[in-house]
């Protein structure tokens, strides 16, 4: 009676610690984001016009499942890098923001999708100033990896 206890507890352990192939894997992969198919924009070295659109496009791809994006604009009059491009764009010389331009917005993407074309539209604000602006776009997945996307840009 004992031993059977016994036998009976050892295989109710061994069937919890046992694995399906049901099993869902672990998303152990980055997102992408992408121009493929499309026309990508922003792309290194565009020259925007205050009062203008930027027309954000691009494309974002995952193996399990995509999250959500952000844009993220921001000055770039110190010259700092994000070092994800290795376009070099014109500079103009360094300086100190008086009225620079910071965006930053989330934007979800629906759930239990593999591909999502993005399409957003940008306003410039009329009173910031020109000069070399950073335009960032991170992607996350479902599972919380991030890819990061630094473009730099121009606003005249």
């Amino acid at each position: 009676m004992k031993q059977s206890i016994l036998s009976l507890i050892l295989l109710c352990a061994l069937c919890a610690c046992s694995s399906s192939d049901d099993e869902d894997v672990k998303d152990m992969t980055y997102p992408e984001i992408s121009g493929v198919g499309i026309t990508a924009n922003p792309t290194d070295c565009q020259v925007y016009h205050r009062g203008e659109v930027i027309p954000f496009s691009y494309v974002f791809t995952d193996d399990t499942e995509l999250g959500a994006y952000n844009i993220e604009i921001h000055h770039n009059f110190d010259h700092h890098t994000h070092s994800t491009s290795s376009v070099e764009c014109p500079m103009e010389a360094l300086k100190q923001p008086v009225s620079p331009w910071v965006f930053n917005q989330d934007y979800p993407i629906p759930s239990g999708l593999r591909t999502y074309k993005s399409r957003v539209d940008i306003p410039i604000p009329e009173g910031i100033d020109t000069g070399d602006y950073h335009f960032m776009i991170r992607l996350t997945d479902r599972a919380g990896w991030q890819q990061l996307r630094a473009l730099a840009v121009k606003i005249e």
